[in-house]
């Protein structure tokens, strides 16, 4: 969006309302009027997300959310990631900062209408940013949130509706338009510190701005701002159950804690299981003896160990969730903004900005395991009787009789896990003015991002098999191995990722004639850009054990314009007509129209609609030179499970899905519409009631597991240009169809989606006697159907269901989101209490699994809702000294049970963190000078 700006002071003044600003149509008191001219007395205008025209009125035909930097302050949360993040359309798809295990670990990403991140357009001052260098699931583009710096936002507006008529590819399911301050004078400090009731996760954040110069009076203003915010990890342990173990056993479920020899899972103390090799000299090849059992490697089972003997044996059980992984994970953040505007005369002005952004997040997992099964096999790996010098193996204690020793070991003395160190620089000249009739507004934006991945204790394939044969590590003595040995074994890998935007946005707006209802409204704009990505391979040459592996190259020019006429054909009815064209240098030229319509027959009353098409260009990881391979948490059909038994084999385990990027993609393509209305009965009450449609074509997907895992239980042909890599067999059932271990396609236009629901948005502001104000906000979707069909017409439907399952961490797509803040004012004191409500889902996955439920290993069928509530007050002590304080899910909440879920451990992190992590307090103060 391109809009020229005035001063905080004048936008004060002209739009200031009693009540907050959190109503989804109107623009509020932090709004940034634009100037339309040099006489102070005009009449002002501002510019709404969704519409390149200035004008007076705030209420468009497209519903837009305006969050100011009081609702920021009053919602408790610190991060723009958790403000926007708690929109109630933002659903299915949604990345949140403690998903560390995907592949864009240490990001966050917004989805309205569960559409994934890469069909919501985040904007900066309505410019394009820089994609995070690292795609979701390898696949999908985003800009992450994290780079946004939060001490200098004036406010947020969401518009919840397609815009690719404006601005371009992406904007399908809508736009979060991040406004910053234009301006500041003063000086002001804050510091925050806070701490969760269970233990973990103590925070410190400060934030420090600072300006001056009146920018009519001196011709000039400048501003500063820094920010920093550090959390400390928070592990599983320190919470109770279900949130510390993979033992379900208690409440009817199953029991997959490590070091069960059956379930390819090893303890830090390890079990082996005499056998033979299957072919020579290959210690991947073990074949347990008939009837034997697993025996302890060393002489029993350390503090970290439950001995146990079932009929598998003997071995130690380990509680590896408690022991080492994390609810949260480190993570510190900071950055500098910093901002110069003069006035250059009396229709003219121009800034410069610069933005550094740093976000570091530090992960721990649990040991790596000997037994895997990509990307190389090792589920039979096995120590040899005798090591490649000729000498019997010391580690192998059936090495004696001749036998190989099958291993079942985790690598407790090598730490596990990843450093994400991402740093973004964003540069952006502006000018603005008028020129006779014309305003206009020239911009140059330019923004790089590199992400440093540092990821250490995961082991190398080739140091593996050189360690077993050589003995060169001490299987029964780890603590004497030395650190040569164990760097041998994981030496460590490195990379540095990049992600570059370079953008020129030219715009103009006039007024062209006078129409029955007001003069006709009239922009245009030309961009021209550069996009490039360079993510090298995570695990180049597969050589690391248990990684995915994903590599993103890619490069691009777009050069778009667009189009905008706003037509008052009469007093209550308002016309607006836009479409924009873009040529990309590798999918050619694109052409999005958009038409809104508004009536307002009634003073109180307004009925909108709009209709669009929406373009969203292939990412780089879809048509670039990329490839990628992922993981979930996979279990397979109960008929296939029975064959085996419902053995060790057949639980729980990681299923690879390799993808290859396809050059002759097309773009999706969108068509939607919404319907609303807008209600002002009293001067007191403001509502909304917006009904929207989206139908997407050509979706980019890659090929279909389930068909392709359907087949293959089948013993039916494999869909075209698809494989299947199965495991080794089953030892306990050699003859019987062995589990798939890897899925093999590409990317493909192969599907259509349908979604559908309704945004309600309700506002309530009552002043009384005594300096009392009291603000009641509400805001909700319900998605009526979010609807997949498939090339051979089968239709899949995720709406309040754990799909789409293989879309980021199988967070699924709740039915209902909703939000309700209630804000007293008593003079000095402000008290704000939110509540927000996520629904429940059936445990299915209609992707992988059609309509049964998902065989995770537990009963219900069923993961129910997630209400909290978070308590937040200020205090004004002096004009210059405030308090804050917070209380974050007051009521301490738990997050219900989700055993399906793959971002965290019995829990489900996109909707319900802060469920696990308890109650928590925050207390800060804020100081003018």
């Amino acid at each position: 969006m391109k809009r020229n700006k005035l001063t905080c002071a004048l936008a004060a003044f002209l739009l200031t309302p009693v009540a907050s600003t959190a109503w989804a149509q109107a623009a509020g008191p932090d709004a940034t009027p634009q100037d339309t001219s040099a006489t102070p007395s005009t009449l002002q205008t501002i510019t709404v997300t969704g519409s390149a025209i200035p004008r007076i009125d705030t209420e468009t035909a497209s519903p837009v959310t305006t969050i100011s930097a009081k609702d920021i302050a009053r919602s408790g949360y610190t991060t723009i990631s958790d403000v926007v993040r708690s929109i109630s359309a933002d659903n299915s798809g949604s990345i949140p900062n403690s998903f560390t295990n995907g592949f864009a670990a240490g990001s966050s990403g917004v989805a309205l209408r569960g559409l994934t991140v890469n069909s919501t357009l985040v904007l900066i001052d309505g410019h394009r940013a820089a994609n995070y260098a690292v795609a979701d699931d390898g696949q999908r583009s985003f800009v992450d949130l994290n780079t946004i710096p939060l001490a200098a936002v004036d406010r947020i507006e969401v518009l919840k509706d397609g815009a690719s008529s404006l601005y371009g590819a992406d904007a399908i399911a809508g736009v979060v338009n991040v406004i910053l301050k234009p301006g500041y004078q003063g000086v002001e400090a804050s510091a925050d510190v806070g701490n969760s009731a269970h233990g973990g996760g103590f925070t410190r954040k400060g934030t420090f701005l600072a300006g001056g110069g009146d920018l009519n009076k001196d011709g000039y203003n400048a501003y500063f701002s820094a920010q920093f915010e550090e959390d400390n990890a928070i592990q599983a342990g320190d919470r109770g159950f279900p949130y510390n173990t993979q033992d379900l056993s208690s409440i009817g479920g199953a029991n997959l804690q490590p070091g069960q020899p059956a379930n390819g899972s090893g303890s830090i103390y390890g079990s082996v299981t005499p056998g033979t090799l299957g072919t020579p000299g290959d210690v991947t090849t073990g074949i347990p003896n008939d009837g034997a059992t697993a025996s302890l490697l060393t002489g029993g089972c350390g503090v970290k160990g439950t001995l146990t003997t079932d009929k598998s044996g003997t071995y130690c059980q380990q509680n590896t969730t408690a022991q080492y992984t994390q609810i949260q994970a480190k993570m510190k953040e900071g950055g500098v903004y910093g901002r110069f505007t003069v006035k250059i005369n009396d229709t003219t002005k121009a800034y410069v900005s610069l933005s550094y952004m740093e976000t570091k997040t530090d992960t721990v997992n649990s040991p790596a395991q000997v037994q895997t099964s990509t990307p190389n096999n090792t589920n039979n790996i096995a120590l040899p009787a005798y090591l490649s010098n000729g000498s019997l193996n010391p580690n192998n204690p059936f090495a004696s009789s001749g036998q190989a020793a099958l291993l079942n070991y985790a690598f407790g003395d090598i730490p596990r896990g990843g450093t994400y160190d991402n740093h973004n620089l964003r540069i952006v000249g502006d000018v603005a003015g008028t020129w006779g009739e014309w305003n206009y507004d020239a911009a140059l934006v330019l923004n790089h991002t590199s992400l440093d991945t540092q990821l250490y204790g995961y082991l190398q394939y080739a140091g593996l098999i050189n360690a077993i044969n050589t003995g060169s590590y001490n299987f029964l003595n780890p603590a004497s191995n030395s650190s040569a040995v164990r760097n041998a074994l994981a030496p460590g890998y490195n990379k540095t990722s990049t992600s570059d935007l370079d953008a020129v946005d030219l715009a103009a707006n006039r007024s062209l004639f006078d129409l029955p209802g007001g003069a006709l409204g009239m922009a245009a704009g030309i961009q021209l850009r550069h996009e490039a990505q360079n993510d090298p391979s995570l695990n180049p040459g597969n050589e690391f054990q248990g990684l995915g592996n994903a590599q993103t190259r890619g490069s691009r020019d777009v050069e778009g314009a667009y189009l905008e006429f706003d037509a008052p054909l009469l007093d209550s009815l308002e016309a607006d007509l836009s479409g924009r064209v873009d040529h990309y240098s590798d999918i050619g030229t694109e052409f999005a129209p958009k038409l809104g319509l508004k009536w307002k027959p009634l003073d109180w009353l307004a009925v909108r609609g709009t209709f669009s098409k929406g373009v969203r260009a292939p990412s780089f990881s879809e048509n670039g030179s990329s490839s990628n391979e992922g993981f979930v948490t996979y279990n397979p059909p109960a008929s296939f499970a029975a064959e085996h038994g419902n053995n060790g084999y057949v639980q729980a385990y990681q299923l690879a899905q390799f993808t290859d990027a396809n050059k002759n993609i097309k773009p999706e393509r969108a068509k939607s519409y919404t319907l609303g209305i807008v209600l002002q009965p009293t001067s007191w009450l403001n509502a909304s009631f917006d009904y929207y449609h989206i139908k997407k074509t050509d979706v980019i997907t890659s090929t279909d597991p389930g068909a392709i895992l359907d087949a293959y239980y089948a013993g039916q042909a494999l869909p075209t240009g698809t494989q299947v890599i199965a495991d080794k067999p089953d030892p306990l059932n050699p003859n019987a169809l062995a589990r798939p271990i890897e899925v093999i396609g590409s990317y493909i236009n192969a599907n259509s989606l349908v979604t559908d629901g309704l945004d309600v948005d309700l506002q309530g502001h009552f002043t009384f006697g005594n300096g009392i104000q009291y603000i009641s906000d509400f805001s909700g979707t319900d998605i009526f159907s979010w609807r997949l069909t498939l090339p051979d017409g089968t239709v899949e439907s995720f709406a309040g269901t754990h799909g789409p399952y293989n879309l980021s961490s199988g967070a699924g797509t709740p039915r209902y989101r909703e939000s309700w803040s209630n804000t007293m004012i008593w003079n000095n004191l402000t008290l704000t209490g939110t509540f927000y409500h996520t629904s429940g889902m059936k445990n299915t996955a209609p992707d992988v699994y059609g309509s049964d439920c998902i065989p995770d290993g537990y009963s219900s069928c069923t993961v129910g809702s997630f209400t909290e509530f978070n308590l937040t007050g200020s205090y004004q002590f002096t004009p210059k000294i405030a308090v804050t304080a917070s209380v974050m899910n007051a009521f301490d909440r738990k997050a219900p049970l989700d055993v399906a879920n793959y971002a965290g451990v019995n829990y489900n992190p996109t909707y319900a963190q802060d469920g696990a992590i308890g109650r928590f307090f925050n207390l800060g103060v804020k100081v003018k000078l």
